[in-house]
């Protein structure tokens, strides 16, 4: 998932970022609301963890602008008000979900989960191809049984090319997905990610590279 984190506490959204990246997600940062609105443009972002309380544009009316676009991102608001109506607000406003802080961050992760599934078409939180099993809620992967350490990178180019269910994912499509803006649209990164998970997986191989165009899981989810 491609997640577009907007704290204009700087230390908060590092931390933020940093514990994301480490659940394999793809994560940008947003000091502002003009730089929220900017970064939303191209409605790239699967989640948005929106602050509300942001300098420039307030995260009230990046909320609605994002609604108002009919943007397909999910927005997780957080707010440093425990008051219920704060909470009524941002969630009429088109909030998907509410969190005060400070929080837990195994919530914030549980709730972006949450959110995650419900994007379209949902993704299950457990998939399946052959013998090949993920576990999106636990960060786990396992073939014929045997678990599997895989970097964040790997893991999140297997989420993505599995949740695809044998359709052709192009290396742009896994580059916008696993890693983050900053990412050099030229670089080799995806194919090295890919050989080794594919030295990780082990034989017989089940991501086929369709030169020219992209890559796929042979075969079909369970």
């Amino acid at each position: 998932m491609r997640v577009l984190v907007v704290e204009d506490e700087r230390t908060l959204a590092r931390y933020i970022a940093e514990g994301l990246r480490e659940q394999a997600m793809s994560v940008d940062v947003a000091y502002d609301g003009n730089a929220a609105l900017n970064k939303l443009v191209d409605d790239s972002y699967d989640l948005v963890v929106l602050d509300r309380d942001l300098p420039g544009t307030h995260g009230d009316e990046v909320c609605r602008r994002l609604i108002e676009r009919g943007g397909r991102a999910r927005v997780l608001m957080l707010t440093a008000s425990a008051e219920v109506g704060e909470r009524v607000t941002g969630l009429r406003l088109g909030a998907d979900d509410y969190l005060g802080k400070p929080f837990d961050f195994d919530e914030l992760v549980a709730r972006l989960d949450a959110l995650g599934r419900r994007s379209q078409p949902a993704v299950p939180p457990v998939l399946r191809l052959g013998d090949i099993v993920l576990d999106s809620t636990q960060r786990q992967v396992s073939r014929a049984g045997r678990p599997l350490a895989l970097s964040n990178k790997e893991f999140g180019v297997l989420a993505v090319l599995m949740a695809a269910n044998g359709a052709v994912i192009s290396a742009e499509e896994l580059l916008r997905t696993a890693w983050d803006e900053h990412a050099d649209p030229f670089t080799n990164a995806v194919r090295m990610t890919l050989h080794r998970l594919r030295a990780k997986l082990g034989e017989p191989d089940v991501i086929d590279t369709l030169p020219g165009v992209g890559y796929r899981m042979a075969g079909r989810e369970c």
